[in-house]
């Protein structure tokens, strides 16, 4: 068989884990088909082509048709390699056949959206598993055969490598995850600390995304304004295209992803926010966490059994299109323009919008920087001291950045993302007010009280950097010691 091509494979960026990983696997001697699963739009058919490049390899890919259909143009694809156009009446034959094709060089073939292939009734879609199962049984170690299942159905890709799946212990995981801060900078180029986050607050760790909020000219404006605000461009309308393929019923997931832009909450407020009682949510909530859409998150010194725990939309693009431009598509099919929404609109809220990845941002360099002082890196949130919530002076505390090693917390930070230097009084609300609510809700702090960080955007005023000067236990970070502690081992 002759070499897969790509033609261009040169315009294929990092992911070089990933890579390594599947060669790993394309050398050794598992005979496992390999699982790759992960988010539309993460790059999984990019990842799987530059993994081919250069090796006797087939790409089969699944679309929503009948099964005889898709059975017959498989059979035409594969006729060339085989020397004949073979009978595949059922997926149990697709496989035997697959194995008949590597009997004797190892040979990759990838399925793309596997999942398509399979029934949507349970005991119908376990029977046709174990008919395939039966056939790996039997082939696999016959074959060179190298086998990659890809689906971008998550829920429906692990149900594949669950207990009680027929194919259990016959696949070997590779989930491919959003690319994270460090990779992303290579769709970039040239820019400040400042403009990197920023960009990587609006395009998120999704490879297409990232692509198309890289091209063109001019800066993150410019870019917004062309490939997401104007109805022409190739994000314009992609979320909602690719959720509906998801959804039957839309309505309700797109009201809870458009509250969720906003900031984080818990399912109380997202109740009242969308008219719905909270237990009614519950099925849609799970249904957008299993499609890695939107996190649950809980204060980092919680047990496994709280309930204290509100959701988030896990990904900077999504969050940032149900802000900025789902609730604004009429107009902007009407007539407004790009530019007069980014101004008016966008502009003053994009600071609101970055901060919560900058947050995020600066948990990462905890954990990368002080990692020998705290193994666990969250958030705390919890009730007030108890007098100021008795009069009415404030009702609940939040810390940005809590680091915990043992059982016990090591360091407090707070995150400003502001075009305003940062004054003395975080520090003092630190000391005053949030560390004393955290001690009231029984955290238990290490002896002498936890190291703390202020990480700022526009550095820090005269006052508290004086403060910095005298107290051993204080650290500022600007954004560019972020920026560099994020990306140095890269």
């Amino acid at each position: 068989m002759e070499a897969f091509s790509w033609n261009i494979r040169d315009e294929f960026l990092n992911r070089a884990d990933d890579l390594a990983q599947m060669g790993d696997w394309w050398e050794g001697r598992d005979r496992n088909a390999l699982a790759l699963y992960g988010r539309r739009r993460v790059g999984k058919s990019w990842l799987f082509r530059a993994f081919a490049h250069g090796k006797p390899a087939v790409i089969l890919v699944s679309e929503r048709r009948t099964e005889g259909a898709q059975l017959g143009r498989f059979a035409e694809r594969l006729a060339p390699h085989l020397g004949f156009r073979p009978d595949l009446p059922d997926l149990a034959a697709l496989f035997e056949v697959l194995y008949v094709l590597a009997a004797e060089q190892k040979t990759l073939v990838v399925i793309d959206e596997f999942p398509y292939l399979l029934p949507t009734a349970r005991t119908a879609r376990r029977d046709v598993l174990s008919s395939i199962q039966a056939v790996m049984e039997e082939r696999r170690e016959g074959s060179a055969l190298k086998l990659v299942l890809c689906g971008s159905h998550i829920a429906q890709m692990q149900g594949l490598l669950s207990e009680d799946s027929p194919l259990r212990g016959r696949l070997t995981p590779q989930p491919v995850l959003p690319t994270g801060f460090a990779d992303t900078q290579l769709f970039v180029g040239e820019a400040s600390a400042v403009e990197r986050v920023e960009r990587y607050a609006v395009a998120g760790g999704m490879s297409l995304y990232l692509d198309e909020l890289a091209r063109g000219s001019g800066g993150l404006r410019q870019r917004v304004c062309s490939r997401v605000l104007s109805q022409r461009g190739p994000l314009f309308n992609d979320p909602r295209e690719v959720l509906e393929e998801e959804f039957r019923q839309p309505g309700v997931y797109f009201s809870l992803l458009e509250e969720l832009s906003k900031g984080e909450h818990s399912i109380g407020d997202l109740a009242a926010a969308v008219g719905r009682r909270s237990t009614d949510l519950n099925p849609y909530l799970d249904t957008l966490r299993e499609m890695q859409l939107v996190e649950r998150v809980a204060p980092v010194t919680a047990g496994k059994a709280s309930r204290e725990h509100r959701f988030r939309i896990g990904d900077g693009f999504l969050r940032f299109w149900f802000r900025f431009v789902f609730p604004f598509q009429e107009d902007l099919r009407s007539g407004l323009r790009a530019e007069d929404h980014y101004s008016g609109e966008i502009k003053p809220a994009l600071n609101d919008h970055v901060a919560p990845v900058f947050e995020s941002l600066c948990r990462e360099w905890t954990r990368r920087n002080l990692g020998t002082h705290a193994s666990k890196v969250g958030s705390w949130w919890g009730p007030a001291l108890h007098e100021l919530r008795r009069s009415g002076v404030r009702s609940e505390e939040e810390i940005d950045v809590v680091g915990m090693q043992r059982g016990r917390v090591t360091l407090i930070g707070e995150c400003k993302w502001t075009s305003a230097r940062t004054k003395v009084d975080v520090l003092r609300d630190l000391d005053d007010y949030k560390l004393r609510a955290m001690r009231q809700s029984s955290a238990k702090v290490s002896a002498g009280g936890p190291a703390i960080l202020i990480f700022s955007r526009a550095g820090f005023n005269d006052n508290l950097m004086a403060a910095a000067h005298e107290r051993s236990d204080l650290r500022l970070v600007g954004v560019e010691e972020l920026v560099s502690g994020l990306l140095h081992d890269r």
